[in-house]
């Protein structure tokens, strides 16, 4: 039996109600938390099979943002989880390990704002794509150090997460402009950066992140503009090491456009796309700032040691 805050959480991820690849880390560690704390099993074998139900449910949510198996892994080691025989051990391990992973997670936002911040100079306009709590991180910082910033912000359709950039902007006093996704193009020429985020890297250094953010890089190679990525580490995608693609995740039609309305019509929905290493300048992450080419180095040093880590017993 799922406890119903976890059935909630993962509810929450799938429709969206939490978006956003380091909220949606956040919440799969407090549903571990949730697990952990409030478990009726008596013996670890209950325990580990209440465990990966959950695991499996999480999983099933949101495909392409590996910051979710991410934080899973982080919390879940389940090699030194089988070495353990104490089920309250694991529990106040699981536990600990969720407190850590949200404290990391939100001081690397942190971090990342402190770092970017050095690479906006005063006057500076600003383009940024749907809602990453690391972009905002930057230009938020940088605008508490007095420099003066403009930022247009994609409307980011069809969920239309740009506004509530837009909103967290405005409300920090940073001048701000919404324009509809394919006017980014026509403004790019008023820009001195772009900054979004991303939910994968693979060790190409290719980005995945929202629908359009391919667009806006293209625009701004074509203008000449600085492109950057900010995102936390633990959005490295270490399956990506050993060949495995990104699963690009596509979502309700009803999101677009009701089809019932036009008979015969098709409609795709594509939440994600790859933005290529070529496209992007520097991706900044709370560990510092490296090239795109820099990516599979980092995957190597720092997580290559999740491969080893099963998500589920069956499945590596």
């Amino acid at each position: 039996m799922i406890h119903p805050e976890v059935k909630k959480i993962a509810e929450d991820i799938r429709t969206m109600r939490t978006r956003g690849a380091g909220r949606i880390a956040r919440a799969a560690a407090r549903a571990l938390k949730v697990v952990a704390t409030s478990t009726k099993a008596e013996t670890k074998a209950q325990f580990m099979d209440e465990l990966n139900k959950v695991v499996k449910l999480l999983l099933s949510t949101r495909p392409t943002a590996v910051s979710l198996p991410n934080a899973i892994r982080f919390v879940v080691r389940r090699s030194e989880l089988e070495s353990i025989e104490d089920l309250g051990e694991i529990r106040r391990l699981i536990v600990s390990r969720a407190n850590e992973f949200i404290r990391l997670s939100l001081g690397a936002i942190k971090r990342i704002g402190e770092i970017g911040s050095r690479r906006i100079l005063d006057g500076d306009t600003i383009m940024t794509h749907c809602n990453s709590a690391c972009a905002l991180s930057i230009i938020k910082t940088a605008h508490s150090q007095g420099k003066d910033l403009e930022v247009f912000v994609t409307e980011s359709r069809p969920r239309r997460q740009g506004l509530i950039t837009a909103r967290e902007l405005t409300k920090a006093g940073v001048r701000t402009t919404l324009i509809v996704d394919s006017a980014a193009r026509y403004f790019m020429k008023e820009v001195d950066k772009v900054i979004v985020g991303a939910d994968s890297i693979a060790a190409n250094g290719a980005v995945v992140n929202k629908i359009g953010t391919s667009s806006l890089a293209l625009a701004a190679n074509e203008a000449r503009v600085l492109f950057f990525v900010a995102a936390e580490s633990y959005k490295f995608h270490p399956e990506t090491l050993v060949g495995e693609l990104v699963e690009i995740e596509e979502r309700d039609p009803r999101e677009v456009f009701n089809p019932k309305r036009i008979e015969g019509l098709r409609i795709r929905n594509p939440a994600f796309d790859v933005t290529p290493p070529e496209y992007i300048d520097l991706i900044i992450t709370e560990r510092g700032i490296i090239p795109p080419q820099a990516a599979y180095t980092i995957l190597r040093e720092h997580f290559e040691w999740k491969l080893d880590e099963e998500l589920l017993p069956d499945q590596k």
